[in-house]
């Protein structure tokens, strides 16, 4: 079997979808993407083409190692989410030839069932307490939200004030067993951290995600020490050897990898085993498509220490089309009672809609995320 050609298409809201081909009929796919930076991602994409048409797909490993050594350049959001979406095709395609799931193939199941988690409150977080009462009517028993706005580097203790008060809200709409996840979203720097994280903990918090931003990383240390809740970090991190470092520390409890920015299944496994041998517990990043979802689930289903999965169904991005929409049949990432059953098809065990592929593409996107300023005029982090 010979990989003959990779194909990709830009589709709304904001995603990049990969098709591989083979001479023997059997294709896979794949999601590589940066948010608001999928046409940088699909250049990459096309560039790595020379290296893969003509290989086995079959050979994982080697290729991946090919794709990631090949450059004497490497590393980094785009490199590593084209690498992501291809790794993902490639999984795809052995699944399909020998008729397993691509958890089968990783060694089996450990659970039947993944719990789920979903997005309340939007970018400048608001009407959270509604929100969470109506995601909890739903099956979840857990979500997550933006903890604040943009917030300077040093701030008035009145907006940690109103960060704690939205968090207050949610807790009381949903009382005390609902898992609450706060997202930082590195928009609050060291001096504010220090105080804010803090101040949440009487609403134990599911986990506060990005206390700082990922360049800071190395202050967790002293800012999160003796805090009664778990630490997550992870999604602006792309390769095992930059999650090495914050393993090492003990600051992070929960990383967060993300499948199509890290260097797919094959190297979001390797992070997984890693944070297992640090007693740390993986929550996949994902607010992407279908086939970042899809991935994510089977190196849940994989690993032990995997607790819960982000998904972006609903999420205010999704405007215009939304996760399962693409796909043939929605059925393998149904969310029942909060919870996505181990999907049973080959590869990723999704059918994805190349027809309306191919009709959404017509319109394409052209995806940014807000460019803030804080009330001086400076550049606000989002």
């Amino acid at each position: 079997m010979k990989i003959t050609r990779l194909k990709t298409w830009q589709v709304p809201p904001r995603w990049l979808f990969l098709k591989i081909e083979t001479d023997e009929g059997v294709a896979g796919w794949g999601e590589p993407v940066i948010e608001g930076r999928a046409a940088t991602v699909e250049a990459a994409v096309g560039e790595l083409a020379d290296y893969l048409v003509g290989h086995d797909p079959r050979r994982i490993e080697d290729i991946w190692q090919m794709l990631y050594r090949g450059g004497f350049y490497r590393g980094g959001p785009i490199l590593m989410s084209a690498i992501s979406g291809i790794d993902q095709a490639l999984w795809d395609i052995k699944g399909k030839v020998l008729n397993a799931p691509v958890y089968d193939l990783l060694g089996g199941l450990v659970r039947e069932r993944m719990r789920m988690y979903c997005w309340i409150g939007g970018d400048r977080p608001a009407d959270v307490g509604r929100q969470a009462k109506e995601v909890v009517a739903k099956g979840f028993t857990a979500f997550k939200m933006n903890g604040t706005p943009e917030l300077a580097i040093v701030d008035s203790h009145g907006k940690i004030d109103d960060a704690v008060a939205r968090v207050a809200e949610a807790r009381a709409a949903v009382g005390p067993d609902v898992g609450i996840a706060i997202d930082f979203h590195g928009r609050v720097h060291r001096p504010m951290a220090k105080a804010l994280l803090r101040e949440l903990e009487p609403f134990h918090p599911m986990f506060v995600e990005e206390p700082v931003l990922p360049e800071n990383l190395h202050v967790l240390p002293h800012i999160a020490q003796g805090l009664g809740y778990p630490i997550a970090t992870g999604e602006r991190l792309f390769h095992r050897s930059q999650f090495r470092p914050i393993l090492e520390s003990g600051a992070v409890d929960i990383v967060q990898p993300d499948i199509s920015h890290c260097g797919g299944i094959t190297e979001i496994r390797k992070i997984a085993t890693l944070a297992e041998t640090y007693d740390v517990a993986l929550a996949p990043h994902c607010p992407l498509g279908p086939l970042t979802l899809a991935a994510s689930l089977h190196v849940d289903f994989v690993s032990h220490n995997a607790f819960i999965q982000e998904q972006s169904m609903g999420i205010h991005y999704n405007v215009g089309n939304d996760v399962l929409d693409y796909l043939v049949n929605p059925e393998p990432l149904k969310i029942v009672d909060g919870h996505i059953a181990a999907p049973t098809g080959p590869g990723l065990g999704v059918e994805i809609n190349e027809e309306f592929v191919i009709e959404r593409a017509a319109q394409g996107h052209r995806w940014r995320n807000p460019i803030w300023r804080h009330a001086d005029g400076s550049i606000a982090e989002w």
